[in-house]
């Protein structure tokens, strides 16, 4: 679902009005609606309700303190995947032993402040991870939470990019590796292997790849509780998919009638680690038409919002709804297609947001809006062009608040230094 709706022409986000918040704040605008991520949470709390679970949200989909508090206080937990993670969620107030660390680099400092912390499980996936784990445990004079990550072979048929669970992919260990990761895990009393974890992909439109990949890890499961491992959760990752074009993401539902009956038989605790089913459809990108031109038959507006911004069309080749702010009765039945080439101001050909598109004649000054950019967005902007990054607004019914001051150019060159040599 979404709350970005059109009142009466003017797209709202809850009760407020776009324009009112882009005059207020200026543009590029990330716009997120408070009650689309309760809600998301609320549908993901429902459907795995009859197993015993915990929803850790992923930071990396976007990362604003003012959202992790508000997952916090709907009570998720966090998968993190740095130290810089770390820090935001304890720093939103999160309870430790509801965060997982993912990732395939974690470094000894990195480590060391999750050990210290009190976190549920490092997602280990190598075995030079689990030998450096098991050091610093050591040196901190404790025991390290284990959840040895599977990669179970399967295709979740999603993008390249973010495909994460095929032996081509660098992430997790084979069956093989895990069985060797188990008799490490025997050998170093400072490790504890207390979960398997798997994360198969992102914005994954299908459940069966789900339900084949979690069969294989309740398979080796069911062997280490066999050999007297005490594995208490299987973790499935995140994934889920949002909806983009519309209507293509399935529902937590549909996820949890798959997962939830294998996982409830075997009496084992089930752990998700859903971002972009939360927050990708809570989110949009305000920007201001600059300039219109046309050239061979193509119309070229040019946002001032750009790839670095909303890096997903450019990296993915991903699609994101573009519609004008104002002016929209019935956003359902407008042509998909038409003469536009929304763009942006960086000095990129790949700064394009879309490309034959229909949008209704615009002008300079116009706002347009880029829908479905909640997850993925502000968490991967940069400054490249020394473009300052937009700010983020919080809405929660008829109020907003700025989560993310918008930055200066003089944030730019902050952390530089003048030549000295």
């Amino acid at each position: 679902m979404h709350d970005f709706r059109y009142q009466r022409g003017a797209l709202h986000c809850e009760e407020v009005p776009i324009r009112e918040l882009a005059e207020r704040h200026g543009t590029p605008l990330y716009v997120y609606s408070s009650r689309v991520l309760r809600e998301h949470v609320a549908r993901l709390r429902e459907a795995f309700d009859d197993v015993p679970h915990l929803i850790c949200y992923s930071v990396k989909s976007n990362s604003n303190l003012a959202l992790l508090e508000l997952m916090r206080r709907e009570g998720t937990g966090f998968d993190v995947v740095s130290g810089g993670e770390l820090a935001r969620v304890l720093r939103a107030g999160a309870e430790p032993r509801t965060v997982v660390f993912a990732g395939v680099g974690k470094t000894a400092s990195e480590m060391d402040r999750a050990l210290r912390a009190g976190i549920l499980y490092f997602n280990v996936e190598s075995e030079g991870e689990l030998r450096l784990l098991a050091e610093r445990a050591q040196a901190a004079g404790a025991r390290a939470p284990v959840a040895l990550r599977l990669n179970p072979d399967v295709d979740p048929h999603t993008h390249r990019h973010i495909t994460t669970g095929k032996h081509e992919n660098k992430f997790g260990l084979t069956v093989a590796q895990a069985r060797a990761a188990l008799e490490l895990c025997r050998s170093l009393d400072t490790l504890e292997l207390r979960a398997l974890h798997m994360h198969i992909g992102s914005q994954i439109l299908e459940v069966e790849p789900y339900a084949r990949a979690l069969g294989r890890l309740l398979e080796l499961a069911d062997e280490l509780r066999g050999r007297g491992t005490p594995i208490e959760a299987v973790n499935v990752g995140g994934g889920f998919g949002a909806w983009y074009r519309g209507g293509e993401a399935r529902s937590a539902a549909e996820f949890a009638e798959a997962l939830v009956p294998p996982v409830r038989e075997r009496g084992l605790r089930l752990l998700l680690e859903p971002g972009r089913f939360i927050c990708g459809n809570a989110g949009i990108l305000v920007a201001r038409v600059l300039f219109v031109k046309r050239a061979e038959g193509r119309r070229f507006v040019i946002l001032d919002a750009g790839m670095n911004d909303l890096i997903r069309p450019a990296l993915y080749e991903a699609f994101h709804r573009i519609l004008p702010v104002e002016g929209i009765d019935d956003p359902v039945h407008l042509p998909a297609e038409g003469d536009a080439q929304i763009v942006g101001p960086v000095c990129e050909t790949g700064d394009t947001f879309g490309r034959d598109r229909w949008l209704p004649e615009v002008k300079p000054g116009d706002l347009i809006a880029l829908f479905g950019a909640g997850a993925y967005g502000f968490s991967m902007a940069s400054t490249y062009n020394s473009r300052p990054r937009p700010a983020e607004v919080l809405v929660a019914g008829g109020r907003s608040q700025v989560a993310r001051e918008r930055e200066r150019e003089e944030d730019l060159w902050s952390h530089e230094r003048p030549l000295e040599l």
